[in-house]
């Protein structure tokens, strides 16, 4: 294996770019940002031949994208950190929930960004840092800075983020509905991290860094969806900040006996009410060539446009299941029985 930094290609405000940054610092690989600037983004493109961020280039000059491919390859790579379990029942918790974060969290995301005025004038900056100066956005700005960095926000509302938002059914109607749905998440999350460090209990896995990249780049970063947190502040805080602090010591081992945490249950309860009322009806009809598909869970009927990855990503957790064996597998059948979950990836 070649020696050197990965550069992480993205942007601080990405959910996708934090989630693998969570991986990049938990697995301590050697590492450095290299934010995609203005002046960079037609050479990038045209090297990575799409216009999706994160970006990983590889120390022998590979240039891959798509967390959902990179995070296993570095997940081999450096082994002796693993955050893939090998034993059945953990290994298909991580790749289900990984799947469930990536496509759910996605829609709070957009929503609480782009839907409040006061907060698409608070993002534009930040955006504007990495972009136009790069540098983070951590270091102050100044006041001409933040002058010339003002109209950034309005700007990409209105390329990216009304459109964004229209096309996941989360338009600033559905406000009430995301809000709800969010503090659902937050509770079954809260019970769940009352008792464990991570989502498969000591260690972490692929899926903590959808929901820790989510945290690090939306949901304790921007203001509006600070207000929402509640009394859910300081658990969020708490574990979001183990993935983005030094890490110290060798990690924990996975649970013996292939177990999982008794209160897993309680998140996967979560999504199956919310995620897997969606993504079956989205894939569905994504396959009979509609554009428009419904579905309702628990607030009303949502209308959003189909998404092809959707299906791309369920065939990517059900080649892991197949490889598992998870239909003879008692302890999955178990865990997933009367949920539709596992039917949904092997149907």
């Amino acid at each position: 294996m070649y020696q050197g930094d990965y550069q992480l290609i993205g942007s601080e405000m990405s959910f996708f770019t934090r989630k693998l940054e969570a991986q990049l610092r938990c697995q301590k690989i050697p590492w450095r940002y290299l934010f995609k600037t203005e002046e960079r983004k037609v050479e990038l493109e045209a090297k990575a031949g799409t216009h999706f961020i994160p970006l990983l280039m590889t120390p022998d000059k590979w240039l891959v994208c798509d967390t959902i491919a990179i995070g296993p390859m570095l997940s081999g790579r450096f082994s002796e950190r693993a955050v893939v379990p090998e034993t059945p029942l953990q290994r298909a918790c991580c790749y289900i929930l990984e799947d469930a974060f990536n496509h759910w969290l996605g829609r709070v995301c957009v929503h609480s960004r782009w839907c409040y005025p006061n907060n698409v004038a608070w993002v534009g900056p930040r955006f504007g840092a990495n972009m136009m100066l790069d540098r983070s956005i951590d270091e102050p700005f100044s006041e001409a800075e933040l002058e010339q960095l003002a109209p950034i926000g309005q700007m990409m509302y209105e390329g990216f983020g009304k459109g964004v938002c229209e096309v996941n059914g989360v338009g600033p109607d559905r406000a009430a509905a995301v809000q709800a749905d969010f503090r659902n998440m937050l509770d079954a999350l809260a019970i769940h991290f009352a008792s464990n460090d991570f989502l498969l209990g000591d260690r972490p896995c692929l899926a903590d860094f959808a929901l820790a990249g989510a945290s690090k780049a939306h949901f304790l970063c921007d203001p509006e969806p600070k207000s929402w947190l509640g009394d859910h502040s300081d658990m969020l805080h708490e574990y979001t900040g183990r993935f983005f602090n030094d890490w110290q010591g060798e990690l924990a081992p996975w649970a013996a006996d292939d177990r999982v945490p008794d209160s897993l249950q309680i998140v996967l309860d979560y999504f199956r009410g919310s995620y897997y009322q969606s993504a079956p009806a989205n894939i569905a009809a994504g396959l009979a060539g509609e554009k428009y598909y419904e579905f309702d869970y628990g607030f009303g009927t949502t209308r959003a446009r189909t998404q092809k990855r959707l299906n791309l990503a369920r065939l990517h957790v059900q080649d892991e299941l197949q490889r598992l064996g998870a239909s003879d597998n008692a302890n999955i059948q178990d865990l997933f029985a009367g949920s539709g979950i596992l039917e949904h990836y092997l149907a």
